[in-house]
């Protein structure tokens, strides 16, 4: 037996008949003749060196050839595969070349680098108090309106508007996603969240009823509203989902909504989803409980929201408990 292979044989801890053995096996695996065959300049001593190396490497090759999918992928590294590297050699007329050697690396799948790619979307989208099953996957245009084809040309506009976005950069203007209760208005703002996030846009979606009621609860904690409302600023796309719907106050409509349009107005794209028409809209920023109906600072507000908005109406049945 040579020098290396005893080697091997007493660091493995068997036989040199089982080395011997299991080295050829390794050596006549298919998988293994096929890489081997495609790298000529590999010397037997190197090979047998390094037949862990290339057990993993076929061994792991027929799990992929076979996934099971991510969740119960047998590989070492889940989601991952041994790939082999060739380094070195003689080429010819070079004979003092160093020896060829074999190192290993793992790379990620394709499933791997899907679930990657998907994880660093969701990671650009915040939700406050919204439902984010529309933010965890894709869809399809085809699948959203084969729910209901009443809004078609909903889904065409918002379609659009990405396409833009895409195309041209951020929109001065949003959406205003106009239609009755459960139409799929929140799903849509979502859908259009994760489209733009895959092009490298953050975005938020906040639910505004309760959203303003965790405002009142901040009222005290001025580092956290602080933090709240500079996100919200920030943030590439803001969508206030369900506007309209929420019991304001005049702080939290001057001091914190007004203060967050304020800012994005001719900077970034502010979208919205409600039951009202704006002029509606306007209609409830006019009333608070405490101070009742106030025209002007309601007019004030819809200064900061009328002219940045393409407004679309989303029809259909409601979709709720469907």
């Amino acid at each position: 037996m040579d020098s290396i292979g005893k080697w091997i044989a007493e660091a493995a801890g068997i036989g040199e008949a089982d080395w011997r053995r299991q080295t050829m096996k390794v050596l006549n695996d298919p998988l293994v003749a096929a890489w081997i065959a495609a790298h000529p300049r590999l010397g037997r001593e190197t090979l047998e060196k390094n037949v862990t190396r290339l057990y993993q490497y076929a061994k792991e090759a027929k799990a992929c050839a076979n996934c099971p999918g991510l969740d119960r992928c047998p590989n070492d590294l889940p989601g991952h595969y041994t790939k082999l590297v060739v380094t070195g050699g003689a080429e010819p007329g070079d004979p003092a070349a160093a020896p060829a050697s074999i190192a290993d690396y793992k790379v990620p799948c394709g499933l791997q680098r899907a679930k990657e790619s998907q994880d660093a979307v969701r990671a650009r989208i915040r939700s406050f108090y919204v439902d984010e099953k529309a933010l965890r996957q894709e869809y399809s245009p085809e699948e959203i309106v084969s729910r209901d084809k009443r809004r078609a040309a909903a889904v065409e506009k918002v379609i659009r508007y990405v396409l833009r976005t895409r195309d041209e950069g951020l929109q001065p203007i949003g959406l205003y996603l106009q239609g009755d209760f459960g139409t799929g208005k929140t799903f849509l703002a979502s859908y259009m969240l994760y489209e733009l996030a895959k092009s490298g846009y953050t975005g938020v979606i906040v639910y505004m009823p309760d959203f303003v009621e965790d405002l009142k609860s901040m009222f005290g904690d001025s580092q956290r509203i602080k933090e709240t409302i500079e996100l919200l600023k920030e943030t590439d796309v803001l969508v206030f989902d369900d506007i309209g719907a929420e019991h304001l106050n005049a702080w939290a409509r001057d001091h914190v909504l007004g203060t967050i349009l304020n800012y994005r107005m001719n900077r970034k794209p502010t979208c919205y989803t409600s039951n009202h028409d704006l002029d509606g809209l306007q209609r409830h920023l006019s009333f608070t409980a405490r101070e009742g109906e106030d025209e002007y600072r309601g007019q004030r507000l819809m200064d900061r929201i009328r002219p940045f908005v393409e407004v679309i109406e989303v029809a259909g049945r409601n979709q709720r408990g469907a």
